[in-house]
């Protein structure tokens, strides 16, 4: 069975570490010291720069890095009708650089003014065909749009952060959020792109035995019945792709500067992640023991791909190619098709927010370099096969 298009056997989640340019820029931009113009020029240089950069270092699947993000969620929801960031996540998971996530809230009705991501996917798109056309590859070579999971408007602040004129109930909210959505792979599919994949910190959460119970006690519902809320607003936001749109999910335990914020398997979501949530490929963190083991991966579909995230983006060593063959084999083992349904990644990406993780740029793309060496090894030289 092919791998669904736009996915490969060594693959990434999205981003990478921001040139010290395109900080600077923002920073003076925040100061008035320079426009919103100013930024995106200096973006577009950079980011013609990390597609070349990761054409050249084998991977296959290029994105523009996030390079226009301060953070992975918040750059897009802002632009959706309705929705504000206003202060700061109250939680009880607060990195040792004492940051808590921008907190999001619904001011009034939500709703999808125009398109958020087509001008950036257009570019990266002549960006790779630029690389192509100078290099005279016959590479086939796929623009991913990662775009924040529809759960990431209200999960985090709970029903204290929606206005209650706007919405008396959440059904109109879950509604809206969906239609926002669909409208918003509609435009990225008009303007040709087949692959988006959503990033969702929440089902990563709801592992994580302390926050589920938090968000238990926020929403006032049971881990259970949350983790199917999820899967529905999810699955109501992708239910008019296309059918040759690739719909991916990264199930993100957190990355703000090498460190994470949940732990836990896989297991209290699993049966229904894997069951019940209408995407192609899943993106996994499996990069040490807060994971868990690979069991919940026997709930996996028959025609349904793992990329696996046993290399890790957040320390700067390499890691041991031996030990991430067998982990690969290991996972294979509670798989339908064994490793035909496995890819390559790394945990999560190198900079979810423009800080970035604590290594080098040099340091990023050796991982990256060992990535691919590994996957062929495993699967052979075509890793679109």
């Amino acid at each position: 069975m092919p791998l669904p298009a736009g996915v490969y056997r060594a693959d990434h989640v999205g981003s990478f570490l921001r040139p010290k340019a395109i900080l600077e820029t923002r920073e003076q931009v925040e100061k008035q010291n320079a426009t919103a113009a100013d930024l995106r020029k200096v973006e577009d240089e950079h980011i013609a720069t990390v597609v070349r950069e990761q054409i050249e270092n084998g991977l296959m699947s290029v994105t523009d890095g996030e390079y226009r993000r301060e953070w992975f969620h918040i750059d897009f929801l802002q632009h959706l009708a309705g929705v504000e960031k206003r202060g700061h996540v109250a939680s009880t998971n607060v990195t040792s650089h004492g940051m808590t996530p921008p907190r999001l809230v619904v001011v009034g009705k939500l709703g999808h003014p125009k398109a958020i991501q087509v001008e950036d996917f257009k570019f990266v798109d002549e960006q790779i065909n630029a690389v192509k056309a100078n290099t005279s590859s016959t590479q086939t070579i796929t623009a991913k749009v990662c775009i924040p999971s529809p759960t990431m408007v209200y999960f985090r602040s709970g029903r204290d952060a929606i206005d209650e004129e706007a919405y008396p109930t959440l059904e109109p909210l879950f509604e809206d959020i969906a239609k926002a959505y669909q409208a918003e792979l509609d435009d990225l599919y008009a303007a040709g792109c087949r692959f988006v994949q959503l990033d969702d910190t929440n089902l990563a959460y709801l592992c994580d035995e302390k926050m589920s119970q938090e968000a238990a006690q926020r929403h006032g519902k049971t881990p259970a019945e949350l983790t199917k809320q999820c899967v529905d607003i999810i699955n109501a936001s992708i239910s008019k792709r296309p059918k040759d749109m690739t719909i991916g999910i990264h199930l993100c335990r957190g990355n703000f500067r090498s460190q994470w914020f949940a732990q836990g398997g896989y297991e209290p979501v699993a049966e229904t992640l894997f069951k019940g949530l209408n995407v192609d490929v899943y993106f996994l963190e499996f990069d040490d023991a807060r994971s868990g083991d690979f069991s919940p991966l026997r709930h996996l579909p028959e025609d349904k791909i793992v990329v696996l995230g046993v290399m890790s983006s957040k320390k700067a060593e390499l890691d041991d190619k031996a030990e991430m063959i067998k982990r690969l084999k290991e996972a294979a083992e509670y798989c339908p098709r064994g490793l035909d349904q496995l890819c390559l990644s790394h945990q999560c990406g190198f900079s979810s927010t423009k800080e970035g993780n604590d290594l080098t740029v040099e340091e990023q793309w050796a991982k990256v370099r060992l990535e691919v060496e590994i996957a062929k090894e495993v699967w052979g030289e075509d890793l679109s096969q």
